[in-house]
């Protein structure tokens, strides 16, 4: 048995309150804890991917982790007993003279089961077929009385343009028909404990914007993201959207794990008011940010003007409009050409050469 090796910590009264702090002896940080008048000492470093135990919080005799949360008992250093035999290093304590006491050499191991990887922890790989087009439509509504979308009319005309002139494979997300959260800014909290896959993703399961996840990273060639304009800005669906995909970009600066290669976005903007450009160049820096290409003129976009905001109006206009469509498809076919050109590939060739390049002109004038 190893010879114990005692540390003195401080007095009991100094180490009363906090509940909970991070101690530093030599490297070895511990999170020691007094709760219900009995002091704890634990590993400071989680399991999961070694967030600040000290720096957490304690609660009914659990120190939670701050970056997501994994819980140990202060005193055994074990998890919950649901999630089977995990555990971060205990230590011995003892109280002399009204000091305490830690025995630097750890009475019990680390245990940590690795579970299988989330399947979107897998290498992106494209897999052999034809252009796969993503279309995301960004329009809030209400789900029982929903509206009729300029943005996403135009994306829904892409994307059957793809399906049936480009002989492309076509998927539809809208967000406002999944059910996820608002990033939870783990990044704040230190960089490391911004993860990919996405935190929520993995420890909520009722959490949909795998889906997401899924297509953006794995799945899609192209991917055309439809939005209204709100007050100047793209719509509050897209910036929460957006904000959880801070993971992917996070990949990049952290690891230089670059999870989107020879992927191609665009994008398109209505609403009935301007500010076109500035909501185009905030999505074209953030899509740029995570790895995406992007075809001449990526967007098309629609606006009466800030005086002419009458949504009644602007939507029959969008309706009764022949340039806005033919641009939207035209924009869809630009982005395809440079996926083709991005993959190496063959794919779509012939249906390329049939659908030539018309509408460039018509996309223009709807600019």
């Amino acid at each position: 048995m190893a010879e114990k090796e005692w540390h003195d910590l401080g007095t009991v009264e100094q180490l009363k309150a906090p509940p909970l702090r991070e101690i530093l002896i030599g490297k070895t940080k511990i999170a020691l804890s007094f709760q219900d008048g009995v002091f704890g000492a634990i590993s400071g470093v989680c399991n999961h991917v070694g967030g600040p135990l000290g720096k957490g919080s304690l609660s009914n005799g659990y120190v939670i982790c701050p970056w997501h949360y994994w819980r140990y008992h202060h005193q055994t250093g074990k998890v919950r007993p649901e999630m089977g035999d995990i555990q971060v290093p205990s230590y011995e304590l003892k109280v002399e003279a009204g000091h305490v006491f830690l025995n630097t050499k750890p009475i019990t191991e680390r245990v940590n089961v690795h579970e299988k990887p989330m399947h979107l922890a897998r290498k992106p790989k494209r897999e052999k077929g034809p252009i796969r087009v993503l279309g995301i439509s960004t329009t809030a509504m209400t789900e029982k009385h929903p509206r009729f979308s300029t943005s996403e009319s135009l994306l829904k005309a892409s994307l059957e343009n793809a399906a049936e002139e480009l002989k492309c494979e076509t998927q539809l997300i809208r967000l406002n028909e999944l059910n996820f959260k608002n990033c939870e800014g783990y990044y704040s909290k230190s960089a490391r404990a911004c993860i990919w896959p996405c935190s929520i993703t993995q420890f909520d399961s009722s959490d949909q914007l795998e889906k997401v996840y899924e297509a953006l990273v794995h799945w899609a060639d192209v991917v055309m993201v439809a939005t209204p304009i709100r007050w100047g800005m793209a719509s509050s669906l897209y910036h929460k959207m957006v904000e959880r995909m801070n993971c992917i970009q996070n990949q990049i600066t952290l690891s230089d794990n670059v999870l989107i290669k020879n992927k191609v976005a665009s994008f398109i903007i209505t609403g009935g008011q301007d500010n076109i450009q500035s909501v185009a160049g905030e999505m074209l820096g953030f899509f740029s940010e995570l790895g995406f290409v992007f075809p001449p003129f990526p967007y098309i976009a629609h606006s009466l003007g800030w005086s002419m905001e009458n949504m009644e109006h602007n939507v029959d206009y969008v309706k009764r409009s022949h340039q806005l469509p033919e641009g939207a498809k035209a924009l869809l076919h630009r982005s395809v050409e440079m996926a083709k050109v991005l993959l190496g590939s063959e794919v779509c060739i012939e249906a390329l050469e049939r659908a030539g390049r018309k509408g460039y002109s018509s996309d223009r004038e709807s600019k």
